[in-house]
Formats: C-alpha cells, sequence, structure tokens
C-alpha cells in the first residue's frame, strides 16, 4: 500500500486566463527540475474536448542515503507522460501524469482538475490528487515518504511557477488590450488550500 496525497485550491482567476497559463508555465524560475516537453499528439473529438499528450523531462535526484545504495549509474533524469482533456463546454481541464522509467523503484500518479466555479465566475477550483508506490522490497516504506515530501515541494513550486504565467499573461494583455483587460491575480495571496491528508 503507498501513500496517497489530495489538496483543493481556488485561484482568483477565470479558468480561461488559468487555462491559458497552464500551457504557457515553462520554461520559469521555480521549475528548473522540468528540462523538456514536447507534444505527442492532440486531437478535438466529436464532443468538442481537446485531448493532448505530452513527454516531459525532469531531473531525478536521490536522496544522500539513497546514492549509496542503488547503481551509481541509475539515470538522474525522470521522463513524464501527461494526458490532458480539456472539456470546453463544462469548463473543465484534466490532467494525468505518472512516470515511464524508475516505476519499479517509484512511481507517481498524479491527477489535477482545473474546474470553473459557477458561483464565483472568476475564480477555478483545482483539485490535485496523487498516488504514491514503490516495490523495492524493504525499502518501500522510506521510498515512498521521500517522495511525497517530493511531491509536496514541486507542488509548491508548480503553483509559484503558474503564477509567474498568470503574471506574465497580465503584463501581455495589459500591452495590448490596456487597463480593461481582466488582471489575474496571483496563486499565493489569492488561494486557499486544504491540509493534505496521506494513507499509510
Amino acid at each position: 500500500m503507498g501513500k496517497y496525497f489530495i489538496s483543493e485550491t481556488d485561484i482568483k482567476t477565470s479558468w480561461e486566463f488559468v487555462l491559458t497559463a497552464f500551457w504557457q508555465r515553462y520554461p520559469n524560475p521555480y521549475s528548473t527540475h522540468v528540462l523538456t516537453e514536447d507534444v505527442v499528439f492532440r486531437e478535438v473529438t466529436s464532443d468538442n474536448c481537446l485531448l493532448s499528450r505530452r513527454l516531459l523531462t525532469k531531473t531525478n535526484r536521490l536522496p544522500r542515503w539513497a546514492e549509496c545504495i542503488f547503481p551509481a549509474n541509475l539515470s538522474s533524469s525522470v521522463y513524464i507522460i501527461e494526458d490532458s482533456v480539456i472539456d470546453l463546454d463544462n469548463r473543465r481541464f484534466t490532467t494525468l501524469t505518472w512516470n515511464v522509467n524508475h516505476a519499479k523503484l517509484m512511481r507517481v500518479e498524479e491527477r489535477c482538475v482545473f474546474f470553473s466555479d459557477q458561483n464565483r465566475p472568476a475564480w477555478t477550483r483545482l483539485i490535485r490528487e496523487a498516488w504514491i508506490s514503490s516495490g523495492v522490497f524493504g525499502l518501500s516504506r522510506p521510498i515512498q515518504e521521500f517522495g511525497l515530501a517530493r511531491l509536496r515541494s514541486n507542488q509548491m513550486k508548480a503553483m509559484k511557477g503558474l503564477e509567474h504565467a498568470l503574471s506574465h499573461l497580465q503584463k501581455t494583455s495589459s500591452s495590448h488590450h490596456g487597463d480593461s483587460t481582466e488582471k489575474p491575480k496571483t496563486c499565493s495571496s489569492a488561494s486557499t488550500s486544504q491540509k493534505p491528508q496521506q494513507y499509510v
């Protein structure tokens, strides 16, 4: 049995702005661990949904205690598949990511759902869930704990990266359309997160 993580965040920015900022997050100064991003395919379905698959490369530095156990030639990069669905009619954006390599050492699956709040059109709700598991006999628990700690750290970086992209959009929109355009609010000052939960 692995670790489970969940958090809920309210972003005081419209769903359209958040959706646009998501695709413009990289590069940013808070996500230097993300090395590359490539679109594998995109398709528009008959029910007006956009399906995408991307391949991302991220750094994969092991903790010091693990460097003494695992081979020195273990790849320092991890390859991530990201599937996403944009449902324009329901104003819902869902991503599912998982690592392709090092899956026996540690597998992390993450699902994020961004959806428009009908009662507050200027806000976007984000629900993030993650499942962390390890197939290394005798070491699965510390590996999962390490994975959970890194996930929390990367989540904070991801939100800061999204905030950075929103800020860039704000400047771009202001320069092209003047001050009448909606100005995205920062995520950190305008969001509230529930305490993450986990199981052992």
